[in-house]
């Protein structure tokens, strides 16, 4: 049997090449579009009822797109946020949904890192500085990441690998997780199980990693933004509405907030018309903190292996 397949995660598409012949052995066509960053409800409902299975990246997996996946055996989620994809729907229309989770902790807890120091030794200012013959104005004196205190949202595997790190750099640990977080890692690394609102209060940077859902949508708003120290840096690489952005800006433009590093936002690609591009101390991203050669790979062969036990009803 031949099955017909949607490959719309980027990543992978990039590297479709080396998995071109396992396909084939497998007797899977597959169609390519052109993503930007996702495809929308008004793109996936015209074509989604040709389709056997999905490798999907952040696409919008609707109701209104999935009544009309007649054919659909498995979405196989390359990465681990599910938020774009009606659950409740699926279930209803029998269509199973997988997602490749603990797969690039490491490679998200190295940006987090990264963007740390950044912000606390203003190395992307030093940089634009010298850059533009500004010598004297680059002597920048930042500040000390050892004895700071890190809030952590949401401590799973990504989580962990940034408390890990984090930890070696001298830094004090706090997380904040709706389940109980791992004992012996508390223990390892002296961090601290706290409710949001004492994270708030006591970090001196705070970095989200948790998942997206409709309970913590908005979860960092004006209220939580006043409970801050004043100069806090926050550190997002998760899901970009997990920040209400209005909110942000407004306490970017207080100090409240001193410097925020943003891989993700609440409409992805950002708008050339967003405020958060006037800051200097607002670093941007891509939605690309899991986007190393290792990780990529790492992650589609999960996904296929998904792909192909959804595509025989295994899943």
């Amino acid at each position: 049997m031949t099955y017909t397949v949607l490959i719309s995660c980027p990543h992978m598409q990039r590297t479709i090449a080396q998995y071109t012949e396992f396909l084939e052995n497998h007797e899977i066509q597959f169609d390519l579009p052109f993503v930007e960053q996702h495809l929308t409800e008004e793109e996936l409902i015209p074509i989604i009822g040709k389709y056997d299975g999905v490798i999907a990246g952040d696409d919008q997996f609707t109701r209104n797109v999935l009544r009309e996946a007649k054919n659909l055996k498995i979405i196989s989620k390359w990465g681990i946020g599910i938020d774009g994809i009606d659950l409740k729907a699926a279930e209803e229309y029998g269509i199973p949904v997988t997602n490749t989770p603990n797969v690039f902790g490491d490679e998200v807890a190295d940006q987090v890192m990264g963007y740390m120091i950044l912000m606390s030794r203003h190395l992307h200012l030093i940089d634009r500085k010298v850059r533009d013959g500004l010598w004297s104005e680059a002597q920048i004196t930042g500040k000390s990441l050892r004895g700071k205190t890190l809030g952590i949202i949401g401590v799973g595997s990504i989580g962990r690998a940034v408390g890990a790190r984090a930890h070696t750099a001298g830094m004090e640990l706090v997380g904040y997780d709706v389940y109980p977080i791992d004992e012996g890692f508390m223990a390892e690394y002296g961090l601290r199980q706290v409710e949001l609102d004492e994270l708030l209060s006591k970090s001196d940077y705070i970095s989200l990693n948790c998942n997206l859902t409709p309970e913590n949508r908005h979860m960092l708003g004006r209220e939580q933004f006043e409970k801050m120290k004043t100069g806090v840096c926050i550190i997002n690489t998760a899901r970009g509405p997990l920040i209400d952005e209005s909110a942000l800006i407004s306490s970017l433009k207080s100090g409240k907030v001193g410097g925020a590093a943003l891989d993700v936002f609440e409409e992805e690609p950002l708008p050339m018309t967003s405020p958060l591009r006037t800051f200097q101390d607002v670093i941007l991203g891509a939605h690309n903190s899991s986007n190393t050669i290792e990780a990529i790979l790492r992650t589609n062969e999960r996904a296929m292996e998904n792909l192909i036990l959804g595509l025989e009803g295994k899943k």
